[in-house]
């Protein structure tokens, strides 16, 4: 379990919770404060629930129980004193200066977020894998796919072999012919994208080791995978956008591929040069 982000980690599992568990998890999220100071009949009595519901969601976020779920909810506001702790929502309505803040503070927020909840012997575990892979694919669809590109484009400036697979249909492919030298990443904000999990099945069959890139919380990725990396955001609004999700994601792309260098930078160097001397060169066509 995570310290101190209590508060994140019942927001980033709300979907996948019960009706019942819904109105408790959406109680502690309006009330933070008030909720510390409750006993747990209390609280079930005003989400029209049980006492054995409240402990059910507590077991659920991963807490002993309601004693230990108030404890990092404390801390969490405790940390966070004097700022908010959700996100913006962005409403129709708001002028162009509103907008502006209110993108900038929830990229800002969600970058920071993926720091204080990053777990960092699973982060470790994944730069092993890969300095050591002989090859590396990444697995992203629609906004994530866009993830996925861009941790191609940087594995490659360092000579590593490695592709990104966006269509499904090339992801099963690619998937397939992979070994035990290899690395599969996947990229998926919910964890739970049906095209990513029939992919993982086949990489699974290789012998591939598996890393995730997913929102905070259990997901049917996270828990299939080898190593997992998670990223907090808030999608409450226009989320086809995908606008927060996609900082996270790119965050944690970045440290990874920073880490990977720094520890293969006397290895790696000349092809750095050679990455960076032939863009320079590049030539841009004028119209």
């Amino acid at each position: 379990m995570f310290l101190l982000r209590c508060y994140l980690n019942i927001k980033e599992s709300y979907e996948r919770l019960s009706a019942s568990e819904k109105r408790i998890a959406k109680y502690i999220i309006d009330n933070p404060n008030e909720v510390i100071k409750l006993p747990i009949s209390e609280l079930a009595d005003r989400c029209q629930t049980s006492k054995p519901t409240v402990v059910r969601l507590c077991k659920t976020l991963g807490y002993s129980g309601y004693k230990e779920l108030c404890m990092y909810l404390n801390a969490d506001i405790m940390l966070n004193e004097g700022s908010e702790l959700s996100y913006k929502d962005i409403n129709p309505n708001d002028n162009t200066i509103e907008i502006v803040a209110k993108v900038s503070e929830n990229n800002i927020k969600a970058i920071q977020n993926t720091v204080d909840i990053m777990d960092y012997n699973e982060l470790n575990h994944a730069v092993d894998l890969l300095c050591h892979a002989r090859r590396i694919d990444f697995y992203g669809v629609g906004n994530s796919g866009f993830v996925a590109l861009d941790a191609q484009n940087k594995f490659l400036r360092i000579n590593k072999i490695a592709t990104a697979q966006i269509d499904p249909h090339l992801q099963i492919l690619t998937a397939s012919n992979l070994s035990r030298d290899d690395v599969a990443v996947f990229i998926s904000y919910t964890g739970e994208t049906r095209d990513l999990l029939e992919t993982l099945d086949i990489v699974k069959s290789t012998g591939a080791a598996t890393i995730s890139i997913t929102k905070l919380g259990k997901n049917s990725l996270s828990s299939a995978c080898d190593v997992n990396l998670f990223m907090v955001s808030d999608e409450s609004f226009i989320r086809s956008g995908a606008m927060s999700s996609r900082i996270g994601q790119l965050c944690i792309v970045d440290i990874l591929f920073s880490i990977v260098t720094s520890r293969l930078y006397s290895e790696i160097k000349p092809y750095l040069d050679r990455s960076m001397n032939a863009s320079k060169k590049k030539k841009t066509l004028k119209i």
